[in-house]
């Protein structure tokens, strides 16, 4: 089976994916880039590469020896860089979210026509182990048919939004949270096995930043409510701001019953709660562990961040490689994952009316 050549950019949230592909039996990393020459060399010499491994320019970072190139740069970026690689023969895997308007969207659904790379985006979250768990048993019809689901994600990063020193905005400031919605929405529509067609949003306004009204990623809460193809409902609820130990908890209810994650275990709950009619006790919860981690996956799976889910993304994407197929998370379901919230944030602030969600398909 032939390695993998990888090429990762945007070393603050891309170093972790360099241990992941640095562990990883199929994938050799041969470049590396970041604007920052302090973090791109401490980072090369970390991990073993020669200086002609390294780059700060993009552009001379496409030219180098890579079959694939893995974008972990700020968003506003991740739309044209993935244009770019594509366009010059590599394969693609984008950080979250895929691009900050549906024009991007667009023009990254169109490279993948025009040059038959793959593309990918690393959504981790759909890769975590309860997920995964949760998956099998909605597949085998336990809950029944899903008619409705929610998800909140608060993390609350403001100082990645400004330095509170010298007032800098960094930025992710000008990020609304709904736009950053694919850890939320884009489990549940794997869940669902589903799109959303239709949006609206709503927003609580600037209580605790009542000075930055200029900056959306400063605003207190932002929800977003989609229809979904299949005739569900989805609700998201999403902070950068608000004031709670950071949290990722998930819900959904079908014919047969209800599953949900606790929302006091950290990013993702330490429990898993299920009820299923006629099997569970009545009127309460069985209880399992809400895990991250695999416990059976192999020691290579166990050298990133997010528990093994990077793991099993990537092997997903490379499979996908070798058989020369659309991964599970192509560019036609990275959209469902990323267009929803923009078209949310547009409908909150233009006073909540409905939009049709633009589908994207091959």
């Amino acid at each position: 089976m032939r390695k993998w050549r990888v090429g990762i950019a945007g070393l603050s949230r891309g170093r972790g994916f360099v241990k992941v592909f640095s562990a990883h039996p199929r994938v050799e990393v041969t470049a590396l880039c970041d604007v920052n020459q302090e973090t791109l060399s401490r980072t090369g010499e970390t991990f073993g590469l020669r200086d002609d491994q390294l780059f700060t320019g993009f552009g001379d970072f496409l030219n180098a020896p890579v079959d694939m190139v893995m974008i972990a740069t700020p968003i506003a970026f991740h739309a044209q860089q993935s244009i770019d690689s594509m366009q010059a023969g590599k394969h693609v895997l984008c950080e979250q979210t895929a691009a900050y308007t549906v024009e991007d969207c667009e023009r990254v659904v169109n490279a993948v026509k025009q040059t038959g790379m793959t593309y990918m985006m690393a959504e981790n979250y759909c890769y975590y182990h309860f997920i995964r768990e949760w998956k099998r048993m909605i597949e085998e019809g336990k809950l029944g048919e899903l008619f409705y689901a929610e998800a909140e994600y608060i993390h609350e990063i403001v100082g990645l939004l400004v330095d509170e020193t010298t007032g800098k905005l960094f930025w992710r400031h000008e990020r609304p949270p709904i736009w950053y919605c694919a850890h939320c929405l884009g489990p549940l529509l794997t869940l669902m096995d589903d799109r959303a067609v239709k949006a609206t949003g709503a927003h609580s306004g600037f209580h605790r930043f009542p000075d930055r009204t200029s900056s959306p990623g400063f605003m207190d809460m932002e929800v977003g409510l989609f229809q979904t193809q299949k005739g569900a409902v989805i609700k998201i609820l999403r902070s950068q701001t608000a004031l709670r130990p950071h949290m990722v908890y998930y819900s959904l209810y079908g014919t047969k019953g209800c599953i949900e994650n606790t929302r006091s275990g950290g990013w993702t709950g330490d429990r898993s709660l299920l009820y299923i009619e006629g099997q569970s006790p009545d009127q309460q919860f069985e209880t399992m562990t809400a895990t991250t981690v695999d416990p059976d996956a192999p020691d290579e799976a166990k050298h990133g961040g997010h528990g093994t889910s990077e793991y099993y993304l990537i092997r997903d994407f490379l499979d996908a490689l070798d058989a020369g197929k659309q991964p599970p998370i192509d560019v036609m379901r990275s959209m469902d994952f990323t267009v929803p919230g923009i078209v949310a944030h547009e409908a909150a602030m233009s006073g909540g009316k409905w939009v049709d969600v633009p589908l994207f398909d091959w």
